[in-house]
């Protein structure tokens, strides 16, 4: 049996590491990845993280085949506020001279917040353990936003349930998560906002980002892709050639409107 939900985690601050460093600067990626997600749930259930070199953590192992879609909440226009954050150690411990003095900077998110959609398979035990956790407001292990400094959240009462199929066309619907750049549908969604912006409605945006997606497990670095986000409603009657994406409704709340989310 297959359960669609989502759950929203808040934070004070975090930083979701890009791989690459920026005039000494570390960087973040703007957007929750599928890895990050990977391993808050497997902290949600106490699954092992890293142990050793050349091997992948136990938690990606075990539930890197979980669809995930990822919404960003209160940003603006799919933008969270930054700023920088300089550490500095002069116990020599962190450097190979004794008594060296080792200065960090890093980009930081402030107040980040996402909802994140899970089609879960319950006849999985960690999966099924995954679902008892989140709608109970539990976890085993501290679940954090990319560094254990920035431990983070969630109410249980806004985990959401929702009927689901896989979606096809329909007349008007937006995308309420980040999703692939495919080509159709970033075409679709910018004929949306030049007609929109042609009616004086000009708040629509789009905004892309490019983000890990899972591991070469091979080379044991992310594998990357480009991901879209944006407000605008698609308002014409779509095909849309894309097995990733579904059409959901809330279980609880008879008044939603079916809204298209992203999973991957």
């Amino acid at each position: 049996m297959k359960k669609l939900i989502s759950f929203t985690i808040k934070a004070e601050k975090g930083f979701l590491k890009k791989p690459d460093i920026n005039d000494g600067i570390y960087l973040t990626y703007n957007m929750l990845h599928k890895p990050a997600i990977l391993g808050i749930l497997g902290a949600i259930i106490g699954l092992e993280g890293y142990k050793e070199n050349g091997k992948l953590p136990d938690y990606y192992e075990k539930l890197k085949d979980i669809p995930v879609g990822i919404e960003p909440i209160g940003a603006e226009k799919g933008n969270f506020q930054k700023t920088t954050i300089t550490y500095n150690n002069t116990t020599g411990l962190a450097s190979n001279e004794q008594g060296g003095n080792l200065m960090i900077t890093e980009q930081t998110l402030i107040n980040p917040s996402y909802k994140i959609y899970l089609l879960l398979d319950l006849e999985d035990e960690n999966q099924k353990q995954i679902y008892e956790n989140i709608k109970n407001q539990k976890a085993v292990y501290l679940p954090y936003l990319g560094k254990n400094d920035y431990s983070l959240w969630w109410d249980k009462c806004m985990v959401e349930e929702y009927e689901w199929e896989y979606f096809e066309k329909d007349l008007n619907f937006k995308i309420s998560t980040l999703f692939k750049k495919d080509e159709a549908i970033v075409n679709f969604i910018a004929k949306a906002i030049g007609r929109r912006a042609l009616a004086g409605k000009k708040n629509d945006f789009n905004y892309f980002e490019r983000l890990p997606i899972n591991f070469n497990e091979d080379l044991f670095q992310y594998n990357y892709g480009d991901f879209a986000f944006s407000n605008a409603k698609l308002e014409e009657d779509v095909a849309i050639d894309s097995k990733n994406l579904y059409k959901i409704k809330n279980i609880v709340d008879v008044k939603s409107k079916a809204e298209a989310v992203f999973l991957y």
